[in-house]
């Protein structure tokens, strides 16, 4: 091989592999399973905690989520952006996954948590939860006095009474609605605040690492090697591995032993993955470098090195992020905008600051970004709409937990990504691989098919409690895993085809930034799902089903019919591409 300069390294030799790649994507591998590991161990918990410990509201917990994943794709804007001219992406990597390790066993700090007050005729009873999984027990409590109940439609029912009078109880035995009141009392003095500050050093942690591990994975593979897309889905698959063992693990400490036992181990996955990346920097050949290395050593700012001031910056950076964070209908409503701006701006540096194939190839990209936007809120229903779908609607064996159906999706990815990959590979061997924009429009299609089967099953499957078998949550993971696969790793690889060498970064943190705004408005989609709780527990479980129904056929026809318009449009696009698939 030619001696060749990528990343601020120059190869004078031949450079060594594993199994037909470069050895560096083994260190990548396990620093992004690791990292993914802590990530979506703490997703699979995050909607459920935040509606059964802090008692939000299910529209309110999802408006959470929705801000906190928004940011979590934004912030790849930036830290591309720094990486690409200052500190380069090896480095970047290092400092978000520090931010990201403290981050994470910060959330294993639970606080006392929100109480609720039940009022019936002058008695102020203090609700008490038993349990995390379906099977929970609300219990009314006033002194020596503990009494099952449960809330629905009709009113507080006294689970204790016997022949309609209630037994050791002043409670009655049915307290019709309007007869009672409730009140929520948050834990605003630590517990809250914590949790946000926790989440806000997890967002600024992952804006360093998240757009330049992928980076790094680019510059591995030169221009036109016919590996690359193969070691972007091997990659993929090494986050997805990460992402199903987090979920198996942290799910079931975090619902059968208590919340700070998933998230403490999250944390320590993270962990891993910072000594992982760090041990391994040989095997990287100085791939991710900074521009200019020199200057970054050199240089200094109010006498402290050049690279202390990114490490300070991240620090500093947390704390407006913990006040967006505590206000985050500020996020949802001005981050949309914000977005807009950024990615008109890219748009316009492309129009007038490139020309001819350069142009070309990257209005492509942005075309087919835009359409990801889509797809991304449909899929990204998994950590919200479809994490409380999955505990208050569907049947669950007495072995699952309603966070463990997080587990399909990567689980999926690790079966199917590697055959997949071999797929492509074959189908590209004989001219039959189908174009970026036709994967693209495949992915649409069975994502929003994945949301009719729900549909489907909501209208003829729901038994008398009025919860549809796990078996339909599991064929609609095992679609949208599908739609993901035409689209996430392929979607990785078209960035660093397609875009030019000195905004490659950039362009990788746009790619995320697609994700930012479809988390939006996916928060705004999980949210027309909610459904009123008390103590975490839905009070109308047939009213909840109807709504998930409802609302999930709608954007499950707009997956399928927007894919078909990206189907019709793929012609053009492929032709733009200038030969690149």
């Amino acid at each position: 091989m030619s001696a060749t300069e990528s990343g601020g390294a120059l190869d004078a030799a031949p450079r060594k592999t594993f199994l037909g790649h470069p050895r560096g994507l083994v260190i990548l591998f396990l620093t992004e399973m690791w990292e993914r590991f802590s990530y979506y161990g703490m997703r699979a918990l995050l909607v459920l905690y935040l509606t059964q410990h802090f008692l939000f509201g299910p529209k309110e917990a999802q408006g959470i989520y929705a801000a906190y994943a928004a940011l979590v794709y934004l912030m790849p804007v930036v830290g591309g952006m720094i990486a690409d001219k200052y500190l380069g992406s090896r480095k970047a990597v290092v400092i978000g996954a520090v931010l990201l390790v403290f981050g994470h066993f910060m959330m294993a700090f639970e606080g006392n948590g929100g109480r609720e007050n039940l009022t019936v005729g002058g008695t102020t009873y203090e609700l008490q939860v038993e349990g995390r999984d379906q099977d929970r027990k609300i219990f009314a409590v006033n002194g020596d006095d503990r009494t099952q109940i449960r809330i629905t439609p009709e009113g507080v029912v006294n689970l204790e009474a016997a022949d309609g009078a209630a037994t050791g109880t002043a409670l009655p035995a049915l307290t019709p609605t309007g007869g009672y009141q409730l009140e929520t009392i948050r834990d605003t003095g630590f517990g809250e605040p914590m949790l946000f500050f926790a989440l806000s050093l997890i967002i600024v942690g992952v804006g360093f690492l998240k757009a330049n591990i992928s980076t790094v994975v680019g510059h591995l593979y030169e221009d036109n090697d016919p590996r690359r897309d193969a070691g972007f889905t091997i990659f993929y698959v090494g986050i997805n591995l990460g992402s199903f063992l987090a979920t198996a693990a942290c799910s079931y400490l975090g619902i059968k032993y208590g919340w700070a036992y998933g998230f403490g181990l999250a944390g320590i996955g993270m962990a891993l993955g910072l000594v992982t990346f760090l041990l391994g920097q040989s095997w990287l050949e100085g791939r991710g470098s900074p521009p200019n290395p020199e200057m970054l050593k050199t240089r200094k700012v109010l006498g402290l090195p050049f690279e202390a001031i990114f490490w300070i910056g991240g620090l500093v950076a947390v704390f407006p992020t913990w006040l967006l964070m505590t206000r985050n209908e500020i996020i949802l409503t001005a981050l949309p905008w914000l977005a807009g701006v950024i990615f008109l701006a890219v748009v316009g540096y492309t129009l007038f600051k490139l020309a001819g194939a350069e142009r070309t190839r990257m209005l492509v990209a942005l075309t087919l970004i835009f359409f990801s936007v889509l797809f991304w809120a449909l899929f990204e229903q998994a950590g919200s709409s479809l994490t409380l779908f999955a505990d208050q609607s569907t049947a669950m064996p007495s072995w699952f937990n309603a966070p463990m159906t997080q587990m399909f999706n990567p689980g999926y990815i690790v079966l199917f990504g590697p055959v997949l990959a071999a797929l492509w590979v074959w189908l590209g061997k004989r001219n039959l691989e189908p174009s970026t924009p036709i994967k693209f429009s495949m992915a649409l299609v069975l994502v929003g098919a994945g949301f009719l089967l729900l549909t489907y099953a909501a209208n003829n499957f729901a038994n008398v409690d009025f919860r549809v078998p796990l078996m339909f949550l599991a064929l609609t993971y095992l679609l949208h895993t599908l739609g993901e696969l035409c689209l996430s790793p392929v979607g990785l690889s078209m960035i660093t085809k397609l875009s030019v060498d000195r905004v490659v970064g950039l362009m990788m943190g746009v790619w995320f930034l697609s994700s930012s705004v479809a988390h939006i408005a996916a928060g705004f989609i999980a949210q027309a799902t909610s459904s009123e709780t008390v103590a975490g527990v839905v009070t109308d479980p047939a009213q909840a089903l109807k709504t998930y129904g409802d609302i999930f056929g709608t954007i499950g026809w707009t997956g399928v019919a927007v894919g078909v318009v990206l189907l019709v449009l793929s012609p053009v696009l492929k032709k733009g591409m200038a030969g690149i698939r």
